[in-house]
């Protein structure tokens, strides 16, 4: 059986381990770690997915913005969403992106959501399209199309994405 628990709770290494398994050593160099820069994550949005006191998989949120000529638009970016090689298809990233989706209604930070991702999937499953990100840069290489977002306050301004500074993210917030 698989349950999720707030990803805190979880041995370091082993998420770190999760994640060179799911996406390889080099991960490290694709554009969201840049976006993310040194920021932690959002904890009451992070999850794991155990099953037998063994991480299986794991969704980190982290605390970012789009800034534009004068101003620091904040977004939460989702992902990356890692499921163990030997889980896969078995609707464990699903869940944690619906836990994770939940907890940001819970706690308030839902209103600009965005990720780098498949937009038939995250758009069928979870209501996430590019319709207002085309104006948005990445300080890296990323397939336009694939940067998705959701909210109410998503911005359509032009701008380029980055960490945003983590005292500006509420963190006072439980799971």
């Amino acid at each position: 059986m698989i349950t999720l628990v707030p990803l805190a709770s979880i041995n370091p290494t082993a998420v770190e381990m999760l994640l060179d398994a799911a996406f390889g050593p080099d991960r490290f160099t694709r554009t969201a770690y840049t976006i993310r820069g040194g920021a932690k994550p959002v904890a009451a949005l992070s999850f794991a997915a155990v099953e037998d006191g063994t991480l299986v998989g794991s969704i980190q949120c982290w605390p970012i913005a789009l800034i534009d000529e004068d101003r620091m638009l904040p977004l939460v970016m989702l992902g990356p969403v890692a499921v163990a090689p030997d889980h896969q298809g078995d609707g464990i990233g699903r869940r944690l992106m619906t836990q994770a989706l939940d907890a940001a209604v819970a706690e308030g930070l839902d209103d600009a959501l965005m990720l780098i991702g498949d937009p038939d999937y995250y758009g069928r499953f979870f209501g996430f399209s590019a319709e207002r990100t085309a104006r948005w840069n990445a300080p890296g290489p990323v397939e336009r199309h694939r940067l998705l977002a959701r909210g109410d306050a998503v911005p359509e301004t032009a701008g380029m994405l980055g960490p945003r500074l983590a005292e500006s993210v509420p963190v006072t917030a439980s799971v």
